[in-house]
């Protein structure tokens, strides 16, 4: 039997003046996935990443999942510059909508 991995302490953080979304273990900082603001409809995922000592814990894809849910909420659009988000949303057809492609 293998344990599930406790990610009770994690939040999901925008961080604005960073031009990032951040996950936190307290004051931890986890990982990130970063974005550009080509213009003022579109948000542009262009790199992610997770600190190795919390790899494999879906902590990226819930990160992503966050973070355009977040992006959607504010009406904006979506580029993935980022090879991780772009393969994320190959697999989360629920974002076609505000998702275009990189140009």
């Amino acid at each position: 039997m293998t344990d599930a991995p406790d990610n009770s302490g994690i939040a999901y953080v925008h961080a604005p003046e960073k031009h990032r979304y951040e996950i936190r273990d307290g004051e931890t900082l986890a990982g990130f996935t970063q974005y550009r603001l080509p213009d003022d409809v579109h948000v542009d995922f262009v790199h992610t990443e997770v600190d190795d000592a919390y790899g494999g814990r879906g902590l990226a894809g819930e990160l992503v999942a966050a973070a355009l849910a977040d992006v959607r909420e504010q009406g904006k659009r979506i580029i993935a510059h980022c090879p991780y988000v772009a393969r994320w949303l190959t697999r989360h057809p629920e974002y076609d909508d505000i998702t275009d492609p990189a140009l």
